[in-house]
């Protein structure tokens, strides 16, 4: 934080550029580690599923002694929307410590700060600590309360989530004609925000024909779509939506329409939330 503020109000373009420099490297390195305990926790949840006979568990608790307590956060909010499930992501509060700083994210209708505070009611002494609300929240607790926590969370959420919430739901607000689907529709929307909690940013459907795909980075999904019967090509990525497998030739997709920065000029991409042969 001191290197960002020192950043916002250096008068010396020089070491400006110096600090800019240092902040860069330090965000490359956080998403680095973000990363690797992404790549993780995938893997523990790949393999409690296989122990499980494939059933999604209704939440996940998860833990590694090498994660980093700062980046648990977006390490649960990614698992969240993967497994549509409430997660909470554990880490050592500090290296070799046997206190434990965990970050919870919660699906929509499951309040997840009311959750550990019933918890707390029944299992007095399991947490130091907890606070938060409805989405998200933070704790605390000693690693030898981390087994009977996760009996506890898991209890918790057993007995009190209506399980229709765990049926994922996309909302679209239906299809974009090749006529809107152009740059300035993109900033429109985007001027529109900022989106968030209670006012999610728009999100659009519709079927296109595959023209191209490639595989970025291991993990993402890069496409050219084209609509039936239209001659516009559309780039689109899915983040994390590589599975495998080469995309159908026809896909039906949920996507919210965004202006391109990285091209630059007038350039639109498509960021794909979902896809489904078609």
């Amino acid at each position: 934080m001191a290197l960002g503020i020192e950043l916002l109000l250096t008068e010396d373009p020089a070491q400006a550029r110096q600090i800019a420099a240092m902040l860069e490297e330090i965000n490359a390195e956080r998403r680095a580690v973000q990363q690797l305990m992404t790549d993780d926790a995938e893997r523990a949840v790949s393999r409690a599923l296989l122990a499980d006979d494939g059933q999604r568990p209704v939440a996940a608790c998860l833990f590694d002694a090498e994660w980093h307590p700062g980046v648990v956060g977006l390490v649960a909010s990614k698992m969240k929307d993967r497994l549509h499930r409430p997660v909470i992501a554990f880490a050592p509060a500090e290296p070799g410590s046997d206190a434990l700083r965990g970050s919870a994210r919660s699906i929509s209708g499951f309040h997840i700060r009311d959750a550990l505070a019933a918890i707390n009611a029944r299992h007095p002494g399991l947490m130091d600590k907890f606070g938060g609300h409805a989405m998200a929240a933070g704790l605390s607790l000693p690693l030898a309360h981390l087994e009977p926590f996760k009996r506890a969370f898991a209890q918790q959420v057993q007995t009190t989530l209506d399980p229709a919430l765990l049926q994922q739901q996309l909302l679209s607000d239906g299809e974009l004609s090749t006529a809107e689907l152009d740059f300035a529709h993109a900033e429109a929307l985007r001027l529109a925000g900022p989106w968030g909690q209670g006012f999610p940013e728009p999100l659009f459907d519709g079927v296109f024909e595959v023209l191209e795909w490639r595989v970025l980075k291991e993990r993402h999904l890069k496409l050219v779509l084209r609509q039936p019967g239209s001659p516009v090509r559309l780039n689109a990525i899915q983040f994390g939506g590589w599975a495998g497998n080469a995309p159908s030739q026809h896909l039906h997709v949920a996507y919210r329409l965004a202006s391109d920065d990285y091209r630059g000029g007038q350039a639109i991409q498509l960021m794909v939330e979902h896809a489904q042969p078609a």
